[in-house]
């Protein structure tokens, strides 16, 4: 049991069920009302299980760095609850069979944007730019914004530019995310040698940067208002959260603090899950209301 529990820690459940909602929306958005079985039993089994193969590929690169860090040293690997080999060989099981999911039960282009998220997150990300440069989580956010893209493709086969917009509002979201936990662990990250911005470029500079990204999330996220995606019901949501989240923003560019910037960073999982969960409440309030 308690092996069981170490594996499935591998597979970041609480990300990977984040990301997982995005998909769903991007699949309930790409045909709304008329989402085939498919894609939605298979697109998100598949979706998932790859999504939990780069998880544990991630834990794999970074067991060294994870021993060093007092969030990280006691998951399975620097703990040594798992070894090395058989985190690389559930992993690749997992991938495996994610992939045959996709390409069996769902279609190809699905498969193949799944696996180059695989390999953006788990290869590009973990072992070359988060070592490499503070604007990691910045190139690297392409393969955390793929979910709703992934999603939108599964149903549809192609990749409109809806599709893109929901991927681009992730993308937007992801900076201001991550350094404002960046700054919460600055000194954790200093200690493992990681060049995130916080600890190359400073406090002041991250908290103006987490600020300018959030103002940048206003015009990104009104977007689907504009393209007629959406509407009055997402249009008035977005404005209040947008509002609070800049006022976070604000608030940490004036006022250093480690107890406010974890709050900003979990008050950007709250805002991202809301946010999505009205595009959705939107497009289908209006079909309920035409089925009454």
């Amino acid at each position: 049991m308690a092996q069981a529990r170490d594996y499935l820690e591998l597979c970041k459940p609480r990300v990977v069920a984040l990301m997982l909602f995005t998909a769903l929306v991007g699949m309930l958005l790409a045909a709304p009302g008329e989402v085939g079985i498919n894609p939605l039993v298979f697109g998100t089994l598949g979706i998932a299980l790859v999504a939990g193969s780069a998880a544990a590929i991630n834990h794999l690169a970074d067991r060294h760095i994870d021993a060093l860090m007092q969030r990280t040293k006691a998951r399975p690997l620097p703990s040594g609850q798992l070894d090395t080999w058989r985190v690389l060989g559930f992993a690749l099981i997992l991938g495996s069979i994610g992939m045959w999911v996709l390409i069996s039960f769902v279609n190809t282009l699905t498969a193949i944007l799944t696996l180059l998220s695989l390999v953006g997150y788990a290869v590009i990300y973990t072992l070359f730019l988060k070592r490499a440069t503070p604007q990691n989580i910045v190139i690297g956010g392409a393969a955390g914004a793929a979910p709703p893209l992934l999603g939108w493709t599964a149903v549809t086969g192609t990749a409109d530019p809806n599709a893109l917009l929901l991927f681009l509002i992730i993308f937007a979201w992801t900076p201001p995310h991550f350094w404002a936990l960046a700054l919460y662990r600055m000194e954790e990250y200093r200690k493992a040698d990681i060049p995130m911005l916080p600890v190359t470029h400073g406090e002041d500079f991250t908290r103006l940067h987490i600020f300018l990204y959030t103002l940048l999330l206003w015009p990104v996220t009104i977007m689907p208002v504009l393209t007629g995606m959406s509407g009055l019901i997402y249009l008035h949501g977005t404005v209040v959260l947008n509002t609070i989240f800049l006022y976070y923003a604000y608030s940490l560019l004036r006022s250093p603090s480690r107890e406010l910037a974890i709050k900003t960073f979990i008050y950007s999982i709250i805002y991202l899950t809301i946010l999505f969960a009205l595009l959705l409440i939107d497009c289908y309030i209006p079909i309920f209301l035409a089925s009454i």
